[in-house]
């Protein structure tokens, strides 16, 4: 899974744009067959997904106006929640909330794969925006990035680095291609396993998920020298990009509420508003900061068209990282 935090409230968060249709289509429920609603989560419970899909299912509860029930279906890289998904009938009644960009590198990853995320899944909402982090020790002297690079140069094959997840070794070789470096890379289960080895020198720096690289970074743990999304977010503004900074990728992490393809517009439209709706509390932004992201609030239609973006961007990152489907 991909996770997300920051501080201070977004001043002028564009989000909330789009939520003024919304009590016309909030009152326009017609098209939405009645019963419970069913939001599926791919970790299990507990895990930092599991925390984001319960608090939307929970806002949405008096927006709906009904029973919203939280299905947790871990496994297969969030393989098994989709098949459940694409397989469920398309009438609103079964909602996915996931991160895109996972559907994206598993259309690469998954060998045989059943699912065409393309056909078979439609965004109906999109809900936040996080990125990868390049993090170091705080002990060590490299203040940025382009020290970092200097040093781990002089490394040559020496030079080491850590990764937790598919998009973190993603970000490490797309830094070691764009930077021309040398560093081995090192696997670990979980984030947080790479601590001691990094306090002791035993790898140079890591690339991190954004929940555990902000709460690190919050307990002055570790030291954030760059974010692999292609723009600065404005829930952290201090982090410069990888690619302003010379070393150009896109690796952006965003979550979002699916439907099976084939669901009526009017109920893609009533989620899409339901979700906006959801955004209104400032209290989600609050959230979602402390996540490692930032709201982004949409209209029908952005999502997808981020998705497909996404498919086609991770051949190629699947193949700078020379991952192998399995």
């Amino acid at each position: 899974m991909n996770h997300l935090t920051r501080r201070h409230l977004l001043a002028g968060v564009p989000a909330f744009a789009f939520t003024a249709a919304a009590p016309s289509v909030l009152r326009a429920q017609g098209a939405y067959p009645p019963g419970d609603i069913h939001v599926l989560c791919a970790f299990p419970a507990g895990s930092g997904a599991d925390v984001l899909v319960r608090y939307f299912a929970e806002k949405l509860k008096p927006i709906t106006g009904r029973t919203v029930l939280v299905e947790n279906k871990p496994g297969a890289g969030g393989n098994i929640a989709t098949e459940y998904l694409v397989r469920s009938k398309p009438d609103g009644l079964t909602m996915f909330i996931h991160a895109g960009n996972t559907l994206a590198s598993n259309f690469h990853l998954i060998k045989n794969n059943p699912i065409d995320a393309r056909k078979q899944v439609q965004i109906a909402a999109t809900i936040n925006k996080q990125a990868f982090m390049l993090v170091v020790d705080p002990k060590k002297p490299w203040k940025d990035v382009k020290e970092l690079t200097v040093a781990m140069k002089e490394k040559g094959a020496k030079a080491t680095y850590a990764y937790a997840a598919n998009s973190g070794k993603i970000m490490g070789a797309m830094y070691k291609a764009r930077a021309g470096l040398e560093a081995e890379e090192v696997a670990y289960k979980m984030a947080q396993d790479s601590m001691n080895d990094m306090a002791s020198g035993a790898v140079d720096f890591a690339c991190h998920d954004p929940q555990f690289g902000m709460q690190e970074f919050r307990k002055g743990t570790l030291r954030i020298l760059a974010v692999a999304s292609a723009e600065r977010l404005t829930a952290q503004p201090d982090f410069p990009t990888m690619t302003e900074l010379g070393y150009p990728m896109d690796l952006l992490g965003w979550f979002s509420a699916m439907l099976p393809a084939g669901t009526p517009t009017p109920i893609v439209e009533q989620v899409n508003a339901w979700i906006n709706k959801v955004h209104e509390d400032p209290e989600t932004a609050k959230f979602l900061i402390s996540f490692g992201g930032e709201p982004w609030v949409t209209k029908v239609g952005v999502g997808q068209q981020r998705m497909l973006k996404d498919i086609v961007d991770w051949e190629e990152y699947v193949r700078i990282a020379k991952l192998t489907p399995s």
